[in-house]
């Protein structure tokens, strides 16, 4: 934890706390997150991390829509209008390698970011005018739809929102997955798998590079804030701190791991303990 930033253990309770919440508020876990990546502003130390300004900002937006009932493709053509449009929200290759792109506050103030980035502008701006919308997790591509899942209709937030076939959409997963279309990847995705998504891209986009282990760190340890997360990411966060020269709780971080793991795979056990131990030996 920085010195230099006090308030980071707050915000981080502040985080877990939300995961656990009965229904999660997406824009908040997303500005807290982005508050990790995001330097300070001290021109306004009531809100340094602009948490407070991007919910009014997405409040703004919302109030731009035309108000009443519509239907999903009306909804979407409303978005597409005025975030694709009017506003200038979209993203393309130069946007993936920026860190900026996953981060909220920054997304809604250069209008750029990745596709998830987008969805959920789209989405929180949505919601709060009214819409049935909710995100769409497609492999490698996250996307929105409106209306009954069954009969939904899809919007890719990257390219401005432009509508989705299923023909389109197929199209996509093969193209960036390889795989086919399945009915089960159509379905709704809740807060917490779209913030893990998040942190997920980040920490690719930080261990491609080296000189950023600060960002796979924290990438890391807010995964592990979530209530539902993969267990191993408790071993790659005892690698990374062995990485960054924390020898010491990189190698007991490994050993507590290693005793989670020792009943199920007690030779992946016996590896990681050899492993701590050639931590521990590296301060010699």
């Amino acid at each position: 934890m920085s010195a230099q930033d006090p308030g980071q253990a707050g915000r981080r309770r502040r985080f877990a706390d939300e995961a656990r919440a009965e229904r999660p508020d997406l824009a908040l876990l997303c500005l807290l997150l982005g508050a990790e990546g995001a330097p300070a502003d001290p021109a306004a130390p009531a809100d340094p991390y602009g948490i407070d300004a991007a919910q009014v900002e997405l409040d703004r937006l919302a109030g731009l829509l035309p108000y009443g009932a519509r239907s999903a493709r009306a909804w979407a053509s409303a978005l597409a209008e005025l975030l694709g449009g009017r506003c200038g929200f979209a993203g393309g290759p130069a946007d993936y390698q920026r860190l900026d792109s996953s981060l909220l506050q920054r997304v809604l103030r250069r209008r750029r970011g990745l596709p998830i980035l987008l969805s959920v502008v789209w989405t929180e701006v949505a919601r709060r005018a009214g819409a049935p919308v909710y995100g769409v997790a497609l492999p490698g591509h996250y996307v929105v739809g409106f209306g009954d899942p069954a009969e939904q209709v899809l919007a890719d937030p990257f390219a401005g929102g432009v509508p989705l076939s299923g023909e389109d959409a197929a199209l996509m997963v093969a193209g960036t997955s390889g795989a086919r279309l399945e009915a089960s990847m159509l379905v709704p995705a809740g807060p917490l798998e779209t913030v893990l998504r998040i942190l997920n891209n980040i920490r690719v986009w930080a261990t491609a590079r080296p000189e950023r282990t600060d960002v796979a760190l924290w990438a890391l340890e807010l995964s592990l804030l979530l209530p539902s997360h993969p267990a191993r990411l408790r071993y790659e966060r005892a690698q990374l701190l062995v990485r960054r020269g924390e020898f010491l709780r990189g190698a007991a971080e490994m050993e507590e791991y290693a005793e989670v793991v020792d009943g199920v795979e007690p030779t992946a056990a016996a590896e990681i303990r050899r492993r701590a131990q050639a931590a521990r030996a590296l301060l010699n």
